[in-house]
């Protein structure tokens, strides 16, 4: 069975239908109608579409039968698909005005054919012709509205990756101007959110696997994604499977209300920094100590030089044993018996060491603010550096 059977009727059937041609057109215009979805005056941009399409189709059908083969013609039905998806109606409806106006055509040409005493055998052929043709235009037609629906979203996308730049700025717009970007861009602006800074070679397939309503955008080498509602039920989960999943590294930001996104942008970026290997989440949260201690390293260092000065007179390698066994003993909370256990050391040893550090630091030790501020000394500098 042919693609397009009409190419097979004989050209003589178009000098029957032809005089019928503007009453079918009208019959058609007419019951589609009847579809819901245009049951409404065709008038203005929308009523010409519907009558230009019958006429074209009918115009098209007749020169295609008369040629014996393919006609141009005006690319009028991916037209029609695109105009139903920018008018929010279902591509269904456009559909089942396609096949009501196919049956008013064959009961039409069907009567005209009769009475104008065409064989039956060639008849057949017309019924299937219409149907075909009336399947070709409904092809281009989906074809349409699929072209449109996939422009549409590509709007979204980057109004919605606009909007994610605009809420992350250091020096955010006015809230008015959010709310409209939001509102162009179909995202609802959630009470809370935490931004995530994804690096890795597949930080665009982790974007895709977070959680419903997240939207993300390229900052640099990094994707910047924001996550609606981060501390509700399996939220975290979630956004771990993602960023772990795809072999990605991720750093989640502290949660926040929408008007501090670029707060916690800029605390997942600082917490990226701490993840070592791909297919890690870390969260700003859990890491707000390390991330305190790295905003301001220079202030770190003195701080280090300042508390740890005692150490420093001290040759290499004692300077790193005393500054590891002091690094163990504030951790346990001056248990001799468990420094020993961590350092693999024997007790006596540390006694030995705990007795050198008091002879370095003094009261220090006994003083809760003082081990506080020796504990972050050590904290700030590498466990490596010997101090």
């Amino acid at each position: 069975m042919s693609d397009q059977p009409w190419h097979d009727l004989p050209s003589r059937v178009v000098d029957v239908l032809r005089p019928a041609l503007g009453d079918v057109a009208n019959e058609m215009i007419e019951a589609v109608a009847t579809v819901p979805a245009y049951a409404r005056p065709l008038e203005g941009p929308f009523g010409q579409g519907i009558r230009e399409g019958v006429q074209e189709a009918l115009r098209h059908f007749l020169a295609e039968i008369e040629a014996g083969g393919t006609v141009e013609r005006r690319d009028v039905y991916r037209t029609l698909g695109r105009g139903e998806m920018r008018a929010g109606r279902s591509l269904e409806s456009l559909l089942a005005a396609y096949r009501i106006g196919a049956r008013v055509a064959w009961r039409r040409f069907a009567d005209t054919g009769v009475r104008a005493g065409i064989e039956p055998d060639i008849l057949y052929l017309l019924a299937e012709s219409i149907f075909a043709y009336i399947d070709a235009l409904s092809a281009e037609s989906a074809e349409g509205y699929a072209l449109e629906q996939s422009a549409a979203a590509s709007e979204a996308e980057l109004r919605r990756r606009r909007l994610v730049r605009m809420l992350i700025r250091e020096a955010p717009p006015d809230p008015d101007a959010v709310r409209a970007a939001a509102a162009d861009a179909g995202w609802p602006l959630p009470r809370t959110l935490a931004a995530l800074a994804i690096s890795g070679g597949h930080r665009d397939s982790a974007a895709s696997r977070l959680p419903i309503g997240s939207i993300s955008d390229a900052i640099g080498e990094l994707t910047c994604a924001l996550v609606p509602d981060p501390d509700g039920p399996g939220q975290r989960t979630a956004v771990e499977r993602a960023v772990v999943g795809s072999g990605s590294r991720g750093g989640l930001g502290t949660t926040v209300d929408w008007t501090q996104a670029w707060i916690s942008f800029s605390r997942a970026r600082a917490v990226l920094e701490l993840a070592d290997d791909d297919g890690m989440l870390l969260g700003a949260r859990e890491k707000a100590g390390e991330l305190l201690l790295r905003s301001d390293p220079r202030l770190v260092a003195e701080l280090a030089a300042d508390r740890l000065a005692p150490l420093a007179g001290l040759s290499p390698g004692s300077r790193q044993r005393l500054s590891e066994t002091l690094r163990v003993w504030l951790a346990e909370q001056g248990r001799l018996g468990q420094v020993a256990k961590r350092l693999s050391i024997h007790p006596q040893t540390a006694r030995y060491r705990l007795g050198r550090l008091r002879e370095l630091f003094g009261d220090t030790l006994d003083d809760p603010d003082g081990r506080f501020w020796l504990e972050l000394a050590l904290r700030g500098v590498p466990a490596e550096s010997g101090l």
